[in-house]
Order: C-alpha cells, then structure tokens, then sequence
C-alpha cells in the first residue's frame, strides 16, 4: 500500500498574514507537495484555531502543520486532531498546557517588537511603521517592509496596519 503524502499547511505569525509564506509555497509546489497557507483573523485565540481547524476538517490526511510566531498558538491546539501527523514550529509560540501567550510573553523580557504597537480604541493592536521596518522585518529592504504592513492611516499618521487581533495576547 502507497502512503499518501502529507499536505503541509502552513500557520503565519501575528504580524503578518498568509502570504508572509510567499517564498516557501513555491519551493514545496515545486516539488509537487500539496501546501495550504491558513489566514488566521488574528481577532482571538479561538477564532484562529477555527481558521487552522477548518483547513484541517476540509483537508484529506495526513497533515504537516508548520506555525511560525503567534501561528503555533494554533498549530499546538490543532495538532491534537488525527489526521495531523507532525508539528513544525519556526521560530514560533510552543506552549505547554494552561500556557498563554501572555504567560509565554511574560516569562521573557519584553521583545523590541511589543514596544512599538500602538492599541486603537478598539482595542485593536497595530505596529509602527518603524516597528515594522526595526522590529518585524529588519531584513527586507525597508520599501518592501512597509508594503508588508500597508498603511492605513487609521491609528495614526506613523502607525500601519499589521495585526487584527484585540485580545490575543490575553487569550
């Protein structure tokens, strides 16, 4: 009997969407793996498990999932389904039980990225473009950079939209 492979789906981080994985989908297509890039609303913990955990219903096993930052917040809780055979974590969250993220934050000193957010009154989370340009993606060349955050002009004239999620954090 041929084992099927797997289908990589790929979880993205707090500051960035699904196409943060750009670079990486077209490298595994090229070697004919089936990939999925999951758009997390990055409104709360749960509302991102039920985006990863929608993929993972709609998708035929076994299932690689790969989570990078915030994204293995999801990928931990979802990797308890069984059609998933494999948890990969990029630099991401890799919480143990009854850990937050808050706790997972907390336990460490305050990353450069955290001191540039600016909280609307929503409560919705947004990064500085200088966050974005020092803090997120240093490596890019600054033009990309800021297209990778779009400005929205919303919170600010120095403020670019980044991240939806009011209460992650906390969750």
């Amino acid at each position: 009997m041929v084992k099927a492979a797997a289908t990589i789906v790929l979880v993205h981080g707090a500051w960035a969407d699904g196409s943060s994985w750009n670079k990486v989908i077209p490298l595994l297509l090229a070697q004919n793996i089936h990939v999925i890039a999951v758009q997390l609303p990055l409104t709360s913990v749960e509302d991102d498990l039920a985006a990863t955990n929608r993929i993972i219903t709609d998708t035929a096993g076994p299932i690689v999932l790969v989570g990078h930052s915030w994204g293995g917040m999801a990928v931990t809780q979802a990797g308890h389904n069984p059609k998933v055979t494999a948890l990969v974590y990029v630099s991401a969250f890799a919480p143990d039980v009854g850990e937050t993220g808050s706790s997972l934050i907390g336990a460490h000193p305050t990353p450069p990225s955290l001191s540039t957010i600016v909280t609307d009154s929503a409560g919705f989370v947004y990064q500085t473009i200088d966050g974005m340009l020092e803090n997120i993606a240093p490596d890019l060349p600054s033009r990309r950079s800021a297209d990778f955050s779009g400005d929205t002009g919303s919170a600010g004239g120095d403020s670019v939209w980044a991240s939806r999620h009011p209460r992650c954090l906390e969750d």
